[in-house]
């Protein structure tokens, strides 16, 4: 029984490690809180982000390890997954930015006067799918 506890000891701490190196490389290496920062042109508070994605893994790692259940009334999801998808939206845009995806695409097949209608597209297809997904997936 001690052997099989510090087999998953040992399983939970590599995996968490190999995720938190991942989560740091992913933010510094590319450099998405500063550019972040600069689409939304609030550089000043750049050590208040720093701190919300430290205490939002902490309280997120925290959370993912216990069965909760929030006793809230259904019309709460509209403000919360609004939120959400500002959060997401922001972090792509931040990281399309910074990996100039766009105009790589847009070169590599030829749509370079075409950018209003390619991000429109990428915008309406995360919309369309997003709803999609929490309108029919949502009791699996």
């Amino acid at each position: 029984m001690i052997i099989k506890f510090m087999f998953l000891l040992l399983i939970g701490l590599a995996g968490g490690l190999a995720v938190g190196a991942g989560l740091v490389a992913f933010l510094t290496v590319l450099g998405i809180i500063p550019r972040l920062t600069q689409l939304t042109k609030t550089t000043g508070f750049i050590q208040a982000y720093e701190w919300a994605i430290v205490f939002g893994a902490i309280t997120g790692g925290g959370l993912s390890l216990r069965d909760h259940s929030f006793h809230i009334t259904g019309y709460w999801s509209i403000p919360i997954g609004l939120l959400c998808g500002v959060f997401v939206g922001m972090l792509a845009a931040a990281l399309t930015e910074v990996l100039n995806v766009l105009p790589i695409l847009m070169k590599r097949i030829g749509v370079f006067e075409k950018i209003l209608v390619l991000v429109m597209a990428i915008v309406l297809g995360k919309v369309l799918g997003s709803l999609f997904h929490w309108i029919y997936f949502v009791d699996l």
